[in-house]
């Protein structure tokens, strides 16, 4: 008869289960849903990592925005260069209409050329003068 009330008596709370196995803390669907929290967060962290990368080097990014400035500034630099070459040869034109002495000088110097009367004499130094630039 002891065996039976054995049998019948219910097991107390310091007993396991005959599994081997304890209760988890928290329910199943607590631990899923957190579970799914880190997931997501990770997510959100990879693709706020690969958006930030892409903004830093990417075709629009932050460096591709630093070459196309200095690209800027140096064609900007050129072009201020090219202008004031326009706008000197501009000068010398208006030299060459409106003064004649300026068209005699150019004419004399590029072209070689002399007035009636004149004589053209060229002096070169005599080999090993110690002028010559080799």
């Amino acid at each position: 008869m002891s065996r039976m009330i054995q049998a019948s008596e219910k097991p107390s709370a310091d007993r396991r289960p005959a599994s081997g196995r304890t209760r988890p803390l928290r329910p199943a669907g607590h631990e899923r849903r957190a579970r799914r929290r880190r997931r997501i967060a990770w997510a959100v962290f990879a693709v706020s990592f690969v958006l930030m990368v892409n903004a830093l080097v990417g075709d629009n990014g932050y460096l591709a925005t630093l070459r196309a400035r200095r690209e800027y500034d140096a064609l900007e630099a050129s072009l201020a260069r090219t202008r004031y070459e326009n706008q000197e040869l501009r000068g010398q034109i208006q030299r060459l209409r409106d003064d004649p002495t300026a068209l005699e000088e150019v004419a004399r110097g590029q072209l070689g050329l002399i007035k009636p009367g004149e004589t053209v004499v060229i002096v070169k130094d005599p080999p090993g003068s110690g002028s010559d630039p080799r």
